[in-house]
């Protein structure tokens, strides 16, 4: 795998990083990239590292996983090779519920526990 590193030279210490430009460059394989390579969250907004995607859902992979992560390297080969079958169908394999039904959950839950306390 060929990689392109850029190295800021005003701080000796810093590690060298990966850019989204030099991505295009690499040949696709299984190895998720380091760390320091971060993509914008579609959920959360900010920039965020495979290694957070990948324990986001209670040590599972965020239901966006997959989505987000494919143009960078074969998630889905890489995630299959880390995953139980357990895992992958309760992480990845099951239909992610409508943002409308999940608010409406929430709101019963959060109701629920309201009547609990008084």
């Amino acid at each position: 795998m060929k990689v392109l590193l850029s190295v800021d030279l005003s701080r000796n210490d810093a590690p060298p990083t990966t850019t989204h430009e030099n991505m295009a460059t690499m040949k696709l394989d299984s190895t998720p990239p380091v760390d320091s390579f971060k993509i914008r969250c579609p959920r959360l907004g900010q920039q965020i590292s495979f290694s957070y995607c990948r324990r986001e859902n209670v040590g599972l992979p965020c239901v966006k996983t997959l989505d987000c992560w494919y143009i960078y390297f074969h998630v889905v080969e890489h995630l299959q090779q880390e995953l139980s079958d357990a895992e992958w169908q309760e992480s990845l394999a099951k239909p992610p519920i409508p943002k409308l039904l999940s608010l409406a959950e929430l709101i019963d839950k959060a109701q629920n526990q309201a009547k609990g306390k008084k």
